[in-house]
């Protein structure tokens, strides 16, 4: 967790808690599995282009069980959408946040 973010629930834990239980519940209403949510929630990071949000959805992501192959799919998914600056971007951003696989590792070349 970014020293900003642990900041912040320190100092504010009430806010905190609510803020994680919204998400919480926001997971579990529907019908998508945890691997699919995880992919939708990269998606919404890569469009907005948040890099701390695509850095933690991508290890949420692979914590799920998704593959790098899946998740630079959804960049690539990105670029008629956002365009291939923000899905640029976001393929590196997957690779350089802390706990992330480097570059190159796992990825594919179609």
């Amino acid at each position: 967790m970014p020293k900003s973010v642990q900041g912040f629930q320190d100092q504010h834990p009430k806010i905190w808690e609510a803020f994680a239980e919204l998400g919480k519940r926001c997971h579990e209403t529907g019908p998508l599995d945890e691997k699919t949510r995880r992919l939708v929630k990269l998606g919404m990071a890569i469009a907005f282009r948040h890099e701390g949000a695509v850095h933690s959805a991508t290890r949420n992501a692979l914590k799920s069980g998704a593959t790098l192959e899946e998740l630079h799919h959804v960049a690539i998914l990105a670029i008629t959408t956002v365009g291939w600056p923000a899905a640029f971007a976001a393929m590196t951003w997957m690779n350089d946040g802390p706990g992330l696989p480097k570059s190159g590792q796992g990825t594919s070349s179609r």
